[in-house]
């Protein structure tokens, strides 16, 4: 029993004007559930104040039970609509509590009322709630009330709602409407008959929203009958039976069919292929997929052909999956001759994926007179999967495009397909093609036929006038055993060209693990003058990492660029050097919050008591981002110890 005290105190409270007042009241309402507080609080709905509206609500929530329900269906009354939305949205929450109470508002004689009482009820989730509706439904003389009725029905989803709401089928058509989504969402067997029956006399709006109603039940005993009325349907209701057929057995069961209703449905198909709605057109295309047929590719192809490959890449991928299905490769070839980029490089996708063998001939049969998109896209499939055969084609792309995508994968295919003593004088020229893209694509031609001659060249290139070629020399010698090389890279780490002498750098590391002396080497460059070259020393230290290389990283942090300090304190942090963390700490007062930053993440992953310390004046820093960064090497220090 509540204490009388508080009571008054809730009481006196909501009696106030004032809006914190009234919110305290129902704040304190709620939380004991006062009862007596019900009048008071339902007053307050019609506030002007939000907040004292939303405290009410709350308070009217927690305490809930009949008598919450009785004081607030007055309201429905209301000419105030705010309030009255506020007490129906109260009642569908709570009416669960004392449905007799809205049970008998069906009844009242305003019809208002008795609307928001259905509407009501569909929310309280009682079967109790089905009978009444159900008389409502099919009894109440105001067609508002029966639509509303049969709505809340479809909410409830009761079984036992479906032989009134089939018999509702034969009311109004706004009525009807509501009826049919109400079916769909129960499902009853029954109704698939008695939905077909309405077919017979419905309008055509009422007819299409059945069928669909139909389909999405996906009750199997709906195909016959769906299949018997496209006969005497108009087109846009066929489509519309089409879907719901499809929807009902799945494009892979179709061909269960008998033969006369195939090739009507096949008919009907290539006709929904028009139609406006895409959902229907990518219906059409599952089942001509299934079903075939002569002309089906063809159509396919047409409507694949207007569809926007920026805004429609998930229809154009089912149109091709479709079109490997079909498996027709003379319409395919035709198709792939045409005028229309779109048309031919979709024929080309699907025959790569049906005929390889004869796709690929296709391609190099035609492949001269295709615009430059589609050999662009064709080209990365051939080099792909085209064999040493085709090696001729690739030579002749060479000689004759001046295209630097096309250029690039015919080189990649020579490089990984070719025969080496055919192909590398070819490649060779590229090496000084204007474009650098296709010069990158040549060297990696070179390197991937790896061939003496190959090396032979790349020792030639590493003395040419032109720094570039040298650059490519040394770059592609980093692939080849240092034991074949050593001289020219040596050369190269003394080169006039810091490009060169970086190259060369990341050559040597690219042979880790090495020999010592060869490592020296490369340590030798750590005060380079350039600070390109000084950064990829340190990264090719901390590829091949040893102590006494850690101690160079270590010199490294006191660099006079910023970005080589940078660079090896990432080095440092990667490798988990406990020994670097005195030098790390002290990085943590550079002016640079660059530096301070990677310093932070370092520690972090070295972890330890030391590098905790350190970071923990950090979690109160200036600079949120370093704050931040502190937050999370701490953390993880935390979680590795705990480990």
């Amino acid at each position: 029993m509540h204490d009388a005290t508080l009571t008054q105190k809730v009481l006196s409270l909501l009696a106030e004007s004032e809006p914190d007042s009234i919110r305290q009241g129902a704040q304190l309402a709620g939380a004991n559930r006062l009862d007596k507080a019900i009048p008071d609080l339902v007053k307050h709905i019609a506030s002007s104040n939000i907040g004292v509206q939303e405290a009410v609500d709350r308070a009217l929530r927690k305490i809930g039970g009949p008598e919450v329900v009785h004081a607030l269906i007055p309201l429905l009354r209301s000419e105030d609509a705010p309030v009255r939305n506020l007490a129906m949205d109260l009642l569908r929450a709570l009416g669960s509590s004392d449905p007799e109470a809205l049970y008998k508002l069906l009844h009242d004689e305003d019809v208002d009322v008795r609307i928001f009482a259905a509407d009501i009820l569909g929310s309280v989730g009682k079967r109790l709630a089905v009978p009444p509706l159900c008389r409502a439904l099919l009894h109440d003389p105001e067609v508002n009330v029966r639509y509303q009725a049969a709505v809340s029905l479809g909410a409830l989803a009761f079984p036992e709602a479906a032989p009134s709401l089939n018999k509702a089928l034969e009311d109004e058509e706004w009525v009807q409407f509501s009826v049919v989504e109400a079916l769909t969402k129960i499902r009853d067997e029954s109704s698939v008959g008695a939905m077909f029956k309405a077919l017979g006399h419905a309008s055509d709006l009422l007819a299409s929203i059945i069928v669909d109603a139909l389909g999405e039940m996906a009750n199997i005993k709906a195909v016959p009958l769906l299949l018997k009325r496209l006969q005497s349907s108009p087109a846009p209701l066929c489509n519309k039976i089409v879907r719901a057929v499809l929807n009902i057995m799945g494009e892979r069961s179709l061909s269960l069919l008998g033969a006369k209703d195939c090739e009507r449905l096949r008919d009907c198909l290539t006709v929904a292929l028009e139609d406006e709605d895409p959902e229907i057109q990518d219906t059409a295309v599952k089942g001509l997929a299934a079903l075939g047929g002569e002309g089906a590719t063809g159509r396919i192809l047409a409507l694949a052909e207007k569809l926007n490959p920026e805004t429609d890449m998930e229809r154009i991928a089912a149109a091709v999956a479709a079109l490997v299905k079909l498996a027709n490769v003379p319409d395919l070839e035709r198709a792939a001759l045409k005028h229309n980029e779109q048309t031919m490089s979709i024929a080309m996708e699907v025959l790569l994926q049906v005929d390889e063998a004869r796709a690929l001939a296709l391609i190099a049969s035609t492949f001269w007179h295709q615009p430059r998109d589609v050999q662009r896209t064709i080209l990365v499939e051939m080099s792909k999967r085209a064999g040493p055969e085709y090696q001729d084609f690739f030579l002749d792309i060479l000689t004759r495009s001046n295209d630097g995508t096309i250029l690039r994968w015919a080189l990649f295919f020579l490089g990984t397909k070719g025969d080496p003593e055919a192909v590398l004088d070819k490649i060779v020229p590229l090496l000084s093609h204007s474009y650098n893209d296709v010069k990158e694509a040549a060297i990696e031609a070179c390197i991937a036929l790896h061939t003496p001659a190959v090396l032979r060249l790349f020792k030639e290139m590493v003395t040419h006038n032109d720094p570039v070629q040298r650059v490519m020399g040394v770059y592609g010698l980093g692939f080849f055993e240092l034991a074949h090389t050593i001289g020219d890279l040596s050369g190269a780490l003394n080169d006039p060209s810091p490009d060169v002498r970086k190259v060369a750098v990341e050559a040597f590391a690219r042979n880790c693990p090495m020999k010592e002396e060869y490592l020296f080497l490369v340590e030798g460059k750590l005060q380079d003058d350039n600070r390109e070259v000084r950064m990829a020393v340190f990264d090719a230290l901390g590829i091949c990492a040893s102590d006494h290389f850690t101690d160079c990283l270590l010199t490294g942090l006191e660099d006079e660029d910023p970005w080589v300090r940078v660079r090896c304190a990432e080095r440092l942090g990667e490798s988990k050097t406990p020994r670097a963390v005195d030098s790390l700490v002290r990085m943590l007062q550079d002016e640079n919050p660059l530096i301070i930053l990677k310093a932070i993440e370092a520690l972090g992953k070295i972890g330890g008591e030391a590098a905790f310390r350190a970071l923990l004046p950090l979690l109160e820093h200036r600079d949120y981002d370093l704050q931040t960064a502190a937050e999370e090497a701490v953390t993880e220090i935390h979680r590795q110890a705990g480990e």
